[in-house]
Order: C-alpha cells, then structure tokens, then sequence
C-alpha cells in the first residue's frame, strides 16, 4: 500500500519559477513516455500531435480571489451562490461566526459559519462580488512565490481563451499556450475542446494523511457539454491539457461506467471530488500535459497514477539535474500512459 511519503522527492528551491518568462510559448517541455525521456520544448507538442486527436482544454477563468478585509487576507475558493462563498484566511482563529468584516471600500461580510478545511463561509453585502473582486481583489498567486501579485500577473496567471469566471487557481498547463500555438494544433489535425472545471481548494490543497485513504478532496465544478462528449469519445486519442482537464473527463468517465454508458465520457456538469491516484483506470485520457507539481501533493500523485510513480520520480531527477523551472510559472511535461 501506497502512503503520502512516498511521493517525495528532494526539490532545491532556486528552481520554483516565481515569474513568467518573457514569451508564453518558450518553455521547455520535458516528454516522459516509460523509462524514455526527452527534453523539448512546449513548441514541440506540435510534433506529437496526430490527425483525429481531441486536445482538452480547461477554459476556466481565475478570479482576483485574493483580499483584505479588517486586517484579514481572505482567499475564496468555492461559491456556494451569487453573494455566499468559502474562504481560506491566514488568521482563521481570530474570526468568529457572526462576526462582520469591513473591506476597504466599506463593503461588509458576514461569518456565516467555520471548517477547519474550508475556512470561513462568507456572505457578501453587495451588489456583484466579481466587480467588487476586480477593483479590490489580488490574483491568488501560490505562496510558495513569496511575493505580491505585480501588473503582469493579471495577463499571465491566465489562459489566452479562459473564458468562464470562477477559478481561485489557474489551469496552469495552459500558461504556455499562444493563440498561434492553438491555431497550429487544429492544423496539425487534433480537434480542440474547451471544457471547465472551477479550480478550488481540491486541486491544491496538501495532503496531511500518511493513509491515502484517508484524504478528502474538496469538490470542485466542472463541465463536458453534449456536444463536446461527442466529440471526445469520437477520438483517436485524447491529450489533456493540464491535470484539472484530466479530473474533468476521468470524472465524465466514471460518470460514462456507473450509467454502463458506450464511450469515454458522458456529458457532465457538477460537481467532483476524484482523487486519482496509482491503480486507477483510467477511461478517456491517453495522453496529458502538466506542469511539474508539489512533493507529495495530489497532483503529483495523480501524474505518477498515469505515468508510473517510479517513472515520475527519475523524471523528476532528470528534470531537477536539468534545471527545469518547477510550479505554476514553470515549465511543463509531456506524460504518455503508462501500460496497464
């Protein structure tokens, strides 16, 4: 049996990106198919792209989810509705349910209840959050940056097509790509779909188990239309970009099991909360697109359930001895599925 430890690995510091680089599309891209390994560039995938491919995209948009209110920084993660939503805050024992919050701008909050999981539940005395966000929130860098949003974080902690508003964390695979890029992916011959999944506390949050079993993902939302599952499950092979479009079709996919449905997703729109980690089966991804990801995190685990946790940690080696730029701001890799 697996257990949090071992998805640890040694990381020097100087290797967590904490900016940008100049251009989206200039990472490098390390390409992990078994004990192979290769280093590119992101540029390359162009290469690995063959004709009757779907490339899966998270269209989700970051929100400025970052704030203060009273002296507190509050970061949302989850919207229970319009005005009502979850938030992590760095003194969470020093607010209590009932209390009232003062932001800046006057605009008061309401501690509706606490979770030492998911932090604060809030209620927003305001017309519209998101306005209220965009003129007095932060874009919700990581911390392990260890800096304060600066004016290009607006820009570049966002995908060129993110669309729908709702992530507190960006589909970060997906920093890499330019419009061009897209544009010679269709050419190549893949289908490009957009699907959403509103990055919340799930995606990130440690794990604090030694026993896997014992970790609770928080769910996040996330949609495969009608129209895009037609599409999936008429593919060759289908690429995810980025492990939060990977949860959105393996859920779509164990949604496509359970209904004893004939293909690799069925539409979806809801909820999830998989935690995917080795031996699990997957259904509908062949091929995915990540960035380099936390010791012992869920991500990581989930990279190692495709691609082989042995083969991860000497990729891992390779792409720390090679001085790859790890995290969010990063470069990527390139994770063919491991066989069963």
């Amino acid at each position: 049996m697996l257990h949090t430890s071992d998805f640890d690995f040694e990381l020097p510091p100087e290797l967590i990106a904490s900016h940008p680089l100049h251009d989206r599309d200039a990472s490098r891209m390390l390409v992990v198919d078994g004990e192979n390994i290769g280093d590119k560039h992101i540029r390359d995938i162009v290469s690995f792209i063959k004709p009757g491919d779907v490339v899966v995209f998270n269209n989700s948009r970051v929100i400025p989810a970052r704030f203060m209110a009273d002296g507190h920084e509050i970061t949302l993660h989850t919207s229970v509705n319009e005005k009502d939503w979850w938030g992590l805050c760095k003194k969470f024992n020093k607010i209590n349910v009932g209390d009232t919050l003062t932001m800046e701008d006057g605009t008061t909050i309401n501690v509706l209840n606490k979770d030492d999981e998911s932090g604060l539940l809030l209620h927003f005395n305001c017309d519209n959050v998101f306005d209220l966000l965009n003129k007095y929130g932060k874009m919700p860098l990581p911390p392990y940056m260890k800096r304060e949003e600066e004016t290009e974080d607006r820009e570049r902690y966002q995908t060129v097509y993110a669309d729908p508003l709702g992530s507190m964390a960006a589909p970060t695979a997906g920093l890499h790509f330019t419009d061009e890029l897209l544009h010679e992916i269709e050419k190549a011959g893949a289908k490009i779909v957009k699907v959403t999944l509103h990055v919340g506390a799930g995606t990130w949050m440690p794990v604090k188990t030694e026993n896997l079993s014992e970790h609770k993902m928080h769910s996040e939302w996330c949609c495969i239309t009608p129209e895009q599952a037609e599409i999936i499950n008429n593919a060759k092979r289908v690429i995810a970009v980025g492990t939060t479009s990977m949860r959105t079709l393996e859920s779509a996919s164990k949604l496509a099991k359970e209904n004893g449905f004939d293909g690799r997703v069925q539409p979806i729109c809801q909820t999830t909360d998989i935690f995917i980690t080795p031996g699990y089966k997957f259904g509908a991804v062949d091929v995915l697109l990540t960035n380099f990801h936390l010791p012992k995190s869920t991500l990581f685990m989930l990279v190692s359930a495709f691609a082989g946790l042995d083969e991860m940690k000497n990729a891992y080696k390779h792409a720390v001895a090679e001085k790859y730029r790890f995290f969010s701001y990063g470069d990527c890799c390139l994770l063919f599925k491991k066989d069963e």
